[in-house]
């Protein structure tokens, strides 16, 4: 068969309209617009981990659908999230990535979030503890106990990641929203306290659905040379994909033979509490973050949209806070030697999905995306990516296949 011509190369596949998507879903800036206010405004998305907040006062400063977001750790040890926002003149309030108020700013007090441009500060839990010249400049009109933060709903699970909605009328928990997708590696990271040793993040070119996909589907592991002799047996393609409620998807586990590859050994004398030596679960959650428990080490890719062409993944790997500093450094080598910056299977994702990004850029032809790989739920089955754009196009009430239709429409 020739080569095709511009029709054949986009006339509609012979496959189901679910088994492909359409690629102006990656590359469209209003959809890119649309999936901000309608998706990542209305979920949980989880911003870090409890341990990068391990003392009173210890804050991180994150993003979602471009509202600036502020977690701390009070007094009280609860974690909270409140928009970086004063109510004052809209200023952000804390432009630090991280850091703690134990000690004061120079506009401010200890212990006290300071807006720099007027001084008005605010406590942990989010109240407004001070108004620069208050009677003065508003006699009784506005008084700081009616000033507080803008309160996000925050919780801690699944083995103390922090989650947040900027949805007050989300109907679900975090535990209801994850529907179930944690219990396969749930009492593996919820017996001890966790703790963040690595952390990185790239900002790269492309939609940050492509991430998701290639995080979802193990069809792309004939790119990874590693994988493919530590992991290429009968037991690794029997591994199941199982799909859960909002979306969620998870990959149950295999033995990983590490030692057969070159310079490598086996990690099976550090592994999570009641986990099997060398196993590999993993979990892809809408709307598109990832956790990895590989072995000695948890992985967690955490990712912003920035444009519907340029997405920031913010990279952890986590361990046991009770690790001796011995099995400490075993975990990071572990860690670092596969999903590090240099390690052998990270920055090939990272290639794959770039070349995506560079070949599908906003205003290119549209493109046949396919996910009709089907194989009985296996490995290389893609029914995660299909999962995935069955639950895009609930939110976003649009067809994967044809975004310009509505999504209702079209499933009655």
């Amino acid at each position: 068969m020739p080569a095709r011509n511009h029709k054949q190369w986009i006339a509609t596949p012979p496959l189901k309209s679910d088994e492909w998507v359409d690629s102006r879903i990656y590359t469209d800036p209003d959809i890119f617009e649309e999936e901000l206010e309608k998706i990542f405004k209305k979920t949980w998305i989880p911003l870090c981990h409890e341990s990068e907040l391990s003392e009173p006062f210890d804050f991180r400063t994150f993003t979602i659908a471009r509202e600036p977001i502020i977690v701390t750790r009070a007094p009280d040890n609860k974690v909270r999230a409140f928009l970086n926002v004063c109510p004052h003149r809209g200023n952000m309030i804390e432009r630090r990535p991280s850091g703690s108020f134990l000690e004061g700013e120079p506009s401010g007090t200890p212990k006290n979030m300071t807006c720099m441009f007027h001084a008005w500060q605010f406590d942990m839990k989010g109240n407004c503890v001070h108004i620069s010249r208050e009677k003065e400049g508003y006699q009784d009109r506005i008084r700081k106990e009616d000033q507080g933060l803008r309160r996000l709903r925050c919780e801690v699970q699944f083995g103390g990641f922090v989650w947040v909605c900027l949805d007050d009328n989300m109907s679900q928990s975090v535990e209801d929203w994850a529907a179930g997708c944690f219990d396969c590696i749930r009492e593996a990271i919820e017996t001890e306290p966790l703790e963040v040793f690595h952390y990185h993040k790239a900002i790269i070119n492309c939609n940050y659905k492509l991430w998701h996909d290639t995080n979802s589907e193990f069809y792309h592991d004939y790119m990874h040379y590693h994988n493919r002799i530590t992991g290429f047996n009968d037991e690794y393609f029997a591994r199941k994909n199982v799909v859960f409620d909002n979306g969620h998807v998870n990959v149950n586990t295999f033995e990983v033979k590490y030692d057969e590859y070159e310079g490598f050994e086996s990690r099976a004398e550090l592994s999570f509490p009641t986990f099997p030596p060398n196993q590999w679960y993993m979990i892809d959650m809408f709307p598109g973050m990832n956790f990895n428990l590989r072995g000695s080490a948890l992985r967690a890719d955490t990712v912003t949209p920035l444009a519907a062409d340029k997405v920031m993944i913010e990279f952890r790997g986590l361990g046991l806070k009770s690790d001796t500093p011995e099995e400490r450094m075993i975990r990071v080598n572990h860690h670092n030697s596969i999903w590090g910056p240099f390690g052998r299977n990270l920055h090939e994702d990272l290639i794959g999905v770039t070349g995506q990004g560079s070949a599908m850029q906003t205003g290119s032809d549209v493109r046949r995306i396919l996910h009709g790989r089907r194989e009985d739920n296996l490995i290389h089955d893609e029914v995660g990516m299909r999962h995935f754009y069955k639950e895009w196009g609930k939110w976003m009430n649009r067809m994967p296949s044809d975004p310009m239709k509505k999504y209702m429409a079209a499933a009655e």
